[in-house]
């Protein structure tokens, strides 16, 4: 089996983007366009990916920086176009396989049309994927003859009136055996409007050679539109949540609306799960089974288990949350917050680096930041871990069953033993142990008499 090699453009600037930012790190669905195409690459499998680097080349790397591997890199200096880029690339490649050409602007290419494309290189010809366009815009167009047989292509800046007309667009993205293709790269010419080394003047080369060039369909023009604008990239990023979505319901979730959610990660969703309107999913995120998520919540790399509802506008970031629990509304997880199966987390409290045991609830006006609290907890209104010194963090422990009353400061470090009671209103800094009552309240004085103060211009009519 001849191997295949991959070959990824992303060297150009895009001016159209009125940006600093490079346009092939412009954010799609939560990552940068080439992860999207570098993602999809990986997946068919190939012997090498080489991208091609220019703008901004070393920012492009570095973004790769938890996971270049198998990548090559190559720079191309001088943008002297797509023809010119591919020959740098080429000779970093060895000659016994196929080469696929992709572009770091075209996210939402699939593998499926990949490997439609590689497979005819495959077998000794020039896969090349087209599509119909209803606004063919400033691509490339098809050109072909009376048989229907691909010719060439033509880019519009060098199309004529009437070739102007055809709907048929060039993607860009094509695969040919890596001994064709060097060849027509050496053969190439810059004599064009743009005085640069075109790769679509391959396609005429091999027509020419007597190699068929066989057009592979995409599946949509999604599939292939390139971002040259934020215009474009708004366009695509509907469309890619549209896909996201899509997959979501075919695994067992519901939404309220469809497109009113975002998703910029990977998502995996148990049967029966339900998502309101306005729910931004991110990073790496797992829902049980029956888990309902309110409208206007936020759910970054957390687990999130069966049967728990997240109640609206609840922020949920690095959690590990047990079934049957119960968030929000207006609560906020943050990472390193692990819950235990039954835990209620009220309207507006915070936990932080804090482990809840099973049915322990603070159900509403909470600090809980670097602290372990046991099983059947009771947390008060208005209660505060003071975990943090002015240098340091410390901890709080709270053993099963304990009661936390309303209104309670819990300077740590420091240990409440099982069912202890802590009266509300008590400002805390030794332990308590097991079955005591800690009362930390200043003595209530009630003065007889008291009239309250008046301003010095009252005093003085």
């Amino acid at each position: 089996l001849m191997p295949t090699d991959i070959v990824v453009l992303a060297a150009g600037k895009g001016t159209r983007m009125n940006s600093h930012i490079a346009k092939v790190l412009h954010p799609l669905a939560g990552e940068p366009l080439i992860h999207h195409v570098v993602h999809t690459a990986k997946r068919v499998e190939p012997r090498h990916i080489a991208v091609v680097i220019g703008h901004q080349g070393a920012e492009v790397r570095a973004s790769f920086a938890d996971d270049d591997s198998g990548l090559l890199w190559v720079e191309q200096q001088e943008q002297l176009g797509t023809g010119h880029a591919v020959k740098l690339a080429k000779e970093q490649l060895p000659d016994d396989g196929v080469m696929l050409i992709l572009y770091g602007d075209v996210p939402l290419i699939s593998q499926q049309t990949l490997t439609a494309c590689e497979n005819a290189a495959k077998n000794g010809n020039l896969g090349l994927v087209v599509a119909e366009f209803s606004d063919p815009a400033e691509l490339g167009r098809i050109i072909r003859d009376d048989t229907g047989a691909v010719r060439e292509i033509v880019e519009f800046k060098d199309a004529t009136s009437e070739q102007r007309q055809i709907s048929e667009i060039n993607s860009g993205i094509l695969a040919a055996p890596t001994t064709h293709l060097a060849q027509w790269l050496s053969r190439l010419q810059s004599n064009n409007a743009q005085q640069e080394y075109y790769l679509t003047d391959i396609i005429a080369m091999a027509a020419q050679d007597g190699v068929d060039v066989v057009p592979i369909n995409a599946v949509s023009e999604a599939e292939v539109t390139g971002v040259n604008d934020r215009i474009q990239l708004a366009q695509l990023e509907r469309h890619a949540q549209k896909q996201r979505v899509d997959q979501l319901m075919l695994a067992g979730a519901s939404f309220a609306d469809p497109s009113r959610v975002d998703i910029r990660g990977r998502i995996r969703v148990g049967k029966d799960c339900f998502i309101d309107a306005n729910v931004l999913l991110t990073g790496e995120v797992e829902l049980g089974d029956g888990v309902s998520i309110g409208p206007g919540c936020v759910i970054s790399d957390s687990r999130i288990g069966a049967g728990t509802q997240v109640l609206p506008n609840t922020l949920v970031d690095g959690a590990d949350v047990g079934p049957a629990c119960s968030l929000g509304p207006f609560a906020r997880v943050r990472p390193g917050s692990v819950l235990g199966s039954g835990v209620k987390i009220g309207n507006f409290v915070e936990t932080k680096k804090t482990r809840l045991g099973d049915n322990a609830k603070a159900s509403h006006l909470a600090y809980l930041g670097d602290a372990e609290i046991g099983r059947d907890v009771n947390v008060g209104a208005g209660t505060v871990t003071c975990n943090y010194d002015g240098v340091n963090k410390h901890r709080t422990n709270i053993g099963d069953g304990a009661f936390i009353g309303t209104n309670s400061t819990l300077v740590a470090p420091i240990n409440i033993a099982a069912k202890a009671f802590v009266a509300a209103g008590s400002a805390l800094t030794k332990d308590v142990e097991k079955d005591q009552l800690a009362v930390g309240r200043s003595r209530q004085r009630n003065i007889d008499g008291w009239s309250a103060p008046s301003n010095s211009s009252e005093k003085n009519t």
